[in-house]
């Protein structure tokens, strides 16, 4: 299945996909929250540069296999424990990143500085990157190209909400196009990261606004909608649905 066929089937699914408040899930230690902007409520996760190091990035299980959902990444954690975590990114039917993602030593999938079809091809798209000259960046995917910085960890996606302080130049105020929307925004001085997803659908102005306006972050990157989910023990959220791609997270030891 190629990928814009695979979009299109993803935007068709909407927002069916609600969020489970499970049972006896764990009490680890996260900055996790709701706010409300703009007549819209969001939950937000914060992750400060002293915290960047317990955050982690995964794709892939030890034996090569996807993991798919928060349940099999937990897992795979072997003796810690998942502070929360959301999905990062896009990805193609069999799971492997659309663009570029590094997490320490593995690397899978190439950074894509076209324009092309769907949400990722709609430039300037961009890159969150941890661990570098700044703890937290979100970087246009073709001044990443120019220049590759050193990142920990690395996931592209698209398109970038917060362009230097302005919205993507393609939201409209009026779009009719709604979706539960989840993505990164980066405070100016790179030592904070917050994980947005929205309550209930809304337009990528909307959520663009959140980050300008409402966090003032300078730069923040569109990680999917439809696919959105969140684990959040603290707040008893374990999101269910169809299968994920990337996704990032906080880790507790123990």
């Amino acid at each position: 299945m190629t990928t814009k066929i695979w979009n299109s089937l993803r935007r068709r699914l909407g927002v069916a996909v609600g969020a489970l408040f499970a049972l006896g899930l764990p009490a680890a230690a996260a900055d996790c929250a709701r706010m409300a902007h703009d007549g819209q409520g969001y939950t937000l996760c914060t992750v400060t540069a002293e915290e960047e190091p317990r955050l982690g990035l995964w794709l892939y299980d030890d034996g090569g296999a996807p993991l798919n959902n928060f349940g099999r990444l937990r897992s795979h954690l072997d003796g810690k424990t998942l502070a929360f975590a959301m999905n990062a990114g896009m990805f193609h039917s069999d799971y492997a990143p659309v663009g570029l993602f590094k997490s320490g030593e593995a690397t899978h999938g190439q950074l894509v500085t076209a324009g092309g079809g769907g949400n990722f091809g709609l430039l300037p798209n961009g890159v969150f990157c941890t661990g570098g000259a700044r703890p937290f960046q979100v970087i246009e995917s073709r001044a990443f190209a120019s220049a590759p910085p050193q990142c920990r960890l690395a996931t592209q996606s698209g398109p970038m909400l917060v362009i230097e302080g302005d919205l993507h130049p393609r939201f409209l105020v009026d779009s009719d196009s709604r979706y539960i929307r989840n993505g990164v925004g980066v405070s100016a001085d790179g030592q904070t990261a917050w994980f947005a997803i929205s309550d209930r659908p809304v337009t990528f102005h909307e959520f663009g606004r959140l980050f300008r306006d409402g966090l003032k972050a300078r730069n923040a990157l569109y990680f999917d909608g439809s696919i959105s989910r969140l684990y959040a023990p603290q707040l008893r959220r374990n999101d269910f649905g169809w299968s994920m791609g990337p996704i990032i997270g906080l880790v507790d030891e123990g």
